[in-house]
């Protein structure tokens, strides 16, 4: 069993502290370089984040390959 968590730190805490060991814990949503280290202080299992991907700028890129004689 997998619980996900879209929560404030102290909120997941609680969530760990009656669940630790008993199931597998998630923590995800509104995570950032400026945060993670709070989340990891509640001992969460997983803590899954889209900061990286969410403002990354798409590029536009093609391969050509050619045969060699």
């Amino acid at each position: 069993m997998k619980v996900v968590a879209v929560a404030i730190p102290d909120e997941v805490g609680e969530v760990v502290s009656h669940l630790k060991g008993k199931i597998l814990i998630e923590t995800s949503g509104r995570i950032t370089p400026d945060n993670v280290v709070e989340y990891a202080k509640t001992r969460v299992d997983i803590i899954s984040s889209g900061y990286i991907t969410h403002s990354v700028k798409a590029i536009d890129m093609s391969l050509d390959v050619e045969k060699l004689d």
